[in-house]
């Protein structure tokens, strides 16, 4: 067994302990709002996003993954193919050490900005400064500012709009059963968008806007009319209470959160596993290559991590996003949803690599303040927000520290 085969195993034990706290942190943020709106229990927020962030990473997860860099680091500026698996290495390792602190601390980060800023580390180190893309780091720091405040205006404007088009009303059961199909259709909408745009499936259809935009408009109209259906039968007495209106759209969170757990799976799994193809492909070849292709058996491996990470420790982040940031009930966690969503998806669209767990808390912060700033508690807010500052530069010293180490063994 020689170097190329240690690192290899070694980055296994490694992409599994980055796929477990992906679990236990980002994907537990796509159940939050379901869970501290008391749509479903802990427990069964554990099962659902477990299940289908296993099948969303195994058969929707990409089999041919960028290879890792991100487009943070130039790797063809570092010769020595033995530095840049040392390096990618101590990159894993180094963010998921930042990410399992976080999570024990219950503060949600971003573990794809955790594993930028721990590649940046090493690739300053190993390549110099210019082997680093600025303007695609410039990107990054950008997209902190953007989403959380773009999710926050659109939860802000859909929670205001459901407590002003129904909450607000005297005949609110008839309003209820008037606009909850429209928010419906709208949201599988949004989900359609999502799939066709954000999913390596959908992605791999490469339709254009227009075709997906008709897809998503048909499917839409055909929903409408089935919620309206729906709804008028879920809401038969118009003297009922406004809990009937939390019940719709309590199935209506419960959906919109089963596709984040699905698609998460799906385009974060690359995360914690990318890197881990990338350090296989230079141990078989001694070269890397521009892309990798990841084998079924690591997507396996990524989907087992992610699944265990929110079984074990998922229920510390969602106990913060969910229910310590602002008081969610169901109306407010549905605009919590959807604002987390469309944030996702339009700055996708953008080019801007926005982090989920950034657009999750903006959004949660955007219907609290709804409802003005007491609902809000900002001394929580402030250190979340000061976990976002210090997640690069943390993992990228950590990153830094431990290639160092590593290389001194092996050279």
């Amino acid at each position: 067994m020689d170097i190329y085969d240690v690192f290899f195993y070694l980055s296994l034990g490694a992409g599994f302990m980055m796929a477990f706290n992906l679990g236990a942190n980002d994907v537990a943020n796509s159940m939050a709002s379901a869970v501290g709106a008391k749509a479903i229990s802990v427990r069964q927020a554990v099962f659902i996003a477990g299940i289908l962030n296993f099948v969303g990473a195994v058969f929707l997860g990409s089999h041919v993954t960028a290879t890792v860099s991100k487009g943070i680091i130039n790797p063809a500026s570092i010769s020595d193919p033995k530095i840049i698996m040392i390096g990618m290495f101590a990159a894993l390792l180094a963010a998921g050490i930042w990410v399992l602190i976080a999570t024990l601390t219950s503060l949600p980060v971003s573990s794809t900005h955790s594993i930028v800023g721990a590649i940046m580390g090493f690739g300053m180190v190993a390549g110099g400064a210019d082997v680093v893309n600025w303007l695609k780091m410039g990107g990054i720091v950008l997209s902190w500012i953007i989403s959380p405040f773009f999710a926050s205006a659109i939860g802000y404007f859909v929670f205001t709009s459901i407590r002003k088009k129904i909450l607000y009303k005297k005949h609110f059961i008839q309003q209820a059963k008037k606009w909850a199909p429209f928010w419906i259709a709208l949201t599988v909408a949004l989900i359609m968008l999502s799939f066709l745009y954000k999913t390596p499936v959908g992605k791999d259809l490469n339709l254009p806007w227009a075709v997906s935009l008709l897809i998503a408009a048909g499917v839409a109209g055909a929903v409408y009319c089935l919620a309206w259906w729906i709804v008028s039968r879920l809401v038969r007495d118009a003297e009922e209470g406004p809990e009937t209106v939390e019940t719709v759209f309590r199935k209506m969170q419960v959906g919109t959160s089963c596709y984040v757990a699905l698609s998460q799976g799906a385009n974060d799994v690359a995360n914690a596993i990318g890197p881990v193809a990338a350090i296989y492909l230079i141990s078989r070849e001694h070269q890397l290559l521009a892309q990798a292709d990841v084998p079924m058996s690591m997507l396996i491996l990524g989907g087992v991590g992610i699944a265990v990470g929110i079984g074990l420790l998922g229920h510390k982040v969602m106990a913060t996003v969910g229910g310590r940031i602002t008081q969610l009930t169901n109306t407010r966690g549905f605009a919590v949803d959807f604002g987390a969503a469309s944030t996702v998806l339009v700055a996708s669209n953008m080019g801007l690599p926005v982090s989920t767990t950034h657009a999750a808390v903006g959004a949660v912060v955007g219907v609290g303040m709804a409802r003005g700033f007491r609902a809000v508690d900002f001394r929580v807010l402030g250190k979340i927000v000061l976990y976002w500052v210090l997640t690069v530069p943390i993992a990228a010293v950590t990153s830094i520290v431990i290639f160092e180490l590593l290389k001194a063994i092996c050279y």
